[in-house]
């Protein structure tokens, strides 16, 4: 039987701490961030890293967005963020924005998208920030769901669906809000909207001026 922990909003429970030794160990971990469920692995397994696309049904190139605790820690363990990357991080990180960067460091391969990017973001969720804290690294952050499948917002129906297929759930005690981060590459001089999300274009633009 799967095993699910309601854990709330503390970031201190033991049923987080468990998720982190349970993503150590190579298993998947479904989790609550502040938009959507969460699939989380260790990025640095390649083994959990493949189990992952598997079950997500990712074709190759297609990449896995990862999160962070903090800003120090994405820029330890993927590289630095360009200039026009930290000030949107600045502006709005914690929160629903996904960045898309090259790493200077490497990566497990499926983790990157083809073109050698990776997408992360810091959430304002503080269960999901402690399991990426106490796993030393970012860890991947794509939707609860399977493909063409809507993502649940909540845990009862996330487990319904990927029951088989996950090693543990930690619960929230609400529903989510269900809308995706948006995603913004700044690997040039202007950002480029790669995803509409949480986060309204023109605000992002805004932020910039």
């Amino acid at each position: 039987m799967l095993k699910q922990i309601v854990v709330g909003d503390d970031p201190d429970s033991k049923g987080v701490r468990l998720g982190a030794e349970v993503m150590g160990r190579g298993g998947i971990v479904v989790y609550p961030t502040d938009t959507l469920y969460g699939l989380g692995v260790d990025p640095t397994r390649s083994v959990a890293v493949e189990r992952l696309c598997r079950l997500k049904q990712r074709q190759d190139g297609a990449g896995l967005p990862l999160i962070a605790a903090h800003l120090k820690q994405v820029e330890a363990c993927l590289g630095s963020v360009p200039y026009l990357g930290r000030r949107l991080s600045e502006k709005f990180w914690p929160g629903p924005l996904t960045l898309v960067f090259t790493p200077t460091q490497t990566l497990v391969p499926g983790v990157c998208s083809v073109d050698g990017s990776v997408a992360v973001r810091v959430p304002r969720c503080a269960v999901a920030c402690r399991l990426a804290e106490l796993g030393g690294q970012p860890i991947t952050a794509t939707s609860a769901n399977h493909a063409g499948i809507p993502p649940a917002a909540t845990a009862r129906g996330v487990a319904s669906q990927l029951t088989l297929q996950v090693d543990l759930v930690l619960a929230g005690v609400r529903r989510l809000s269900g809308a995706a981060s948006t995603i913004v590459d700044v690997r040039g001089d202007a950002p480029v909207l790669i995803r509409k999300g949480a986060i309204a274009w023109d605000h992002v633009l805004q932020s910039l001026r």
